[in-house]
């Protein structure tokens, strides 16, 4: 489903659009094109620093955990 809305964007934003969307049927496809792109981005940005922070919860555990597992490695 699709809606109207009316956005203001600055003329330099526009005359990027209009250079950058000739691919495309017209410019409404290609600012809907980029905002999905930028919410996909966005939403991977957050997982990854959810991600991080998890890991650096745990850093000190894991990197424990990793000197203990190498003290088991024989030389060959």
């Amino acid at each position: 489903m699709k809606t109207k809305t009316s956005i203001t964007l600055s003329v330099e934003v526009l005359k990027a659009v209009d250079k950058l969307s000739g691919e495309y049927k017209n410019r409404s496809e290609f600012i809907e094109t980029a905002l999905r792109a930028f919410i996909a981005q966005t939403i991977r940005n957050q997982r990854n620093e959810r991600d991080l922070d998890i890991i650096n919860r745990h850093a000190a555990r894991l990197n424990k955990e990793a000197i203990d597992v190498l003290a088991y490695q024989v030389d060959l």
